[in-house]
């Protein structure tokens, strides 16, 4: 063996051995990336989910939708940073809580928690943006009816006592994580807990003084369609930035993302054509989104003949889900919170085990598929029934203190104007 290639082998051996004593470090693409996917989550709920949400209310509620989405935003953020990362992911014991260790994030330095690359501030700050996003959600529940500030206070609980020990189950090495239950990127952690929430929600809150009656019709398409927009761009960050890395699985869960949006969009559409015979841009818009949520847990686990599937199957059931929920049983969860991203997180978390390894570039799983089925269903029906227990239970509670709607006449009148003493369009 020449001495070149002795040399060659023994500097490989010590570079081996210098990486296995080094301690961890963060890696500047996949830091680069996340970085990204942070910016592109908060995107999501400001300007996308306020823009969406808010097209679809009456003109005169129009800034009390953009309200409740920054102050959630901006109240959220220091709940979470206070109290709501160390929830999730401190150490915790027993699989159920995470603790309060890292609380105004005590102990957290720039290195990354173990088995990642990017560090560890930028992790609690990009978990900051799904828990910003996951109440404000709940908002489309209760639009044009409810007491701002028994809203506030009622998310700032939530966070603490249902989404944090809910990502801590899931997504902090809790309970649920030890049994393999699969959620890439929120069906379970944020889609089923905003969903069974909002449903929870709206039926104590009641209805609207006009609904059923007098279904009124979204003031500003246009502004449903540029929300949803930021929301197709945004779930990027979401779902592919949930692979905390620039890696092969971030590019798979971005292709599978977009593939699945685009075909439900293209189902809903075609649903409303072949019963209405008019396709709408609302209904495009909320097609898109019923299936961006159904993917989003799928996203690490099916190839695009998965997402195309999911897509299908996110555009029929959820289309359906609204009629059920608002014709049928006559439940005012004003903007389908519950029939769009709660059915459709649920739906994709229990399509998983059929459709992982179904196609090009799906990895699979490494469960059979009815013992990950046995789990998911556990995961989905244990996440929520403690959302519906939580959020009645706050709402309960709250209301014996502060009103959780306005009155008929602020109703009446619009919340911009009775809350706010403000107005979005002027005579």
């Amino acid at each position: 063996m020449g001495h070149h290639k002795i040399a060659a082998r023994f500097g490989a051996l010590s570079l081996l051995c210098a990486g296995l004593a080094a301690p961890a470090f963060a890696d500047s693409g996949d830091t680069a990336w996340i970085l990204t996917s942070t910016a592109l989550v908060l995107f999501m709920t400001l300007p996308g989910l306020a823009l969406f949400y808010g097209g679809l209310v009456q003109a005169k509620n129009l800034l009390s939708v953009f309200m409740q989405c920054m102050a959630v935003a901006a109240l959220m953020s220091l709940v979470w940073l206070f109290f709501g990362y160390s929830i999730a992911f401190g150490p915790g014991e027993g699989g159920v809580f995470g603790g309060f260790a890292k609380s105004f994030a005590a102990g957290i330095t720039g290195d990354p928690l173990e088995g990642q690359t990017i560090p560890e501030p930028l992790f609690l700050m990009f978990q900051m943006t799904f828990a910003i996003i996951t109440p404000a959600l709940i908002i489309g529940a209760f639009v044009e009816r409810v007491n701002f500030a028994a809203m506030l206070v009622f998310c700032a609980l939530w966070l603490l006592i249902c989404y944090a020990p809910v990502a801590h189950w899931v997504w902090g090495g809790g309970w649920l994580a030890g049994m393999g239950v699969i959620d890439f990127a929120g069906g379970i952690v944020v889609h089923t807990t905003a969903g069974i929430s909002a449903l929870v929600f709206a039926l104590i809150l009641g209805k609207r003084a006009h609904f059923p009656q007098d279904m009124r019709p979204p003031h500003s398409p246009g502004f449903v369609m540029l929300g949803a927009a930021m929301l197709w761009v945004g779930w990027f960050g979401f779902n592919a930035g949930s692979a905390l890395g620039a890696n092969a699985d971030a590019a798979r869960a971005m292709l599978v993302t977009h593939t699945s949006a685009a075909t439900a969009a293209l189902v809903w559409m075609g649903i409303e054509w072949v019963s209405f015979r008019k396709p709408t841009l609302v209904g495009i818009a909320t097609g898109m989104v019923a299936g961006l949520a159904t993917i989003t847990p799928a996203a690490g686990s099916v190839g695009p003949v998965g997402a195309l599937i999911i897509g299908t199957a996110s555009a029929f059931v959820c289309y359906y889900a609204v009629g059920l929920i608002r014709q049928k049983l006559k439940i005012d969860d004003s903007l389908d919170v519950f029939a769009v991203h709660g059915v459709g997180g649920m739906l994709g978390s229990l399509l998983i085990p059929f459709l992982a390894a179904l196609g090009p570039l799906a990895p699979g799983i490494s469960k059979p598929v009815f013992a990950q089925l046995g789990v998911q269903l556990l995961g989905v029906g244990v996440v929520a029934m403690f959302s519906a227990i939580v959020t009645a239970g706050l709402l309960y509670a709250i209301r014996t203190v502060i009103p959780l709607r306005v009155s008929r006449e602020d109703e009446e009148s619009g919340l911009d104007s009775a809350t706010h003493g403000e107005s979005a369009y002027h005579q």
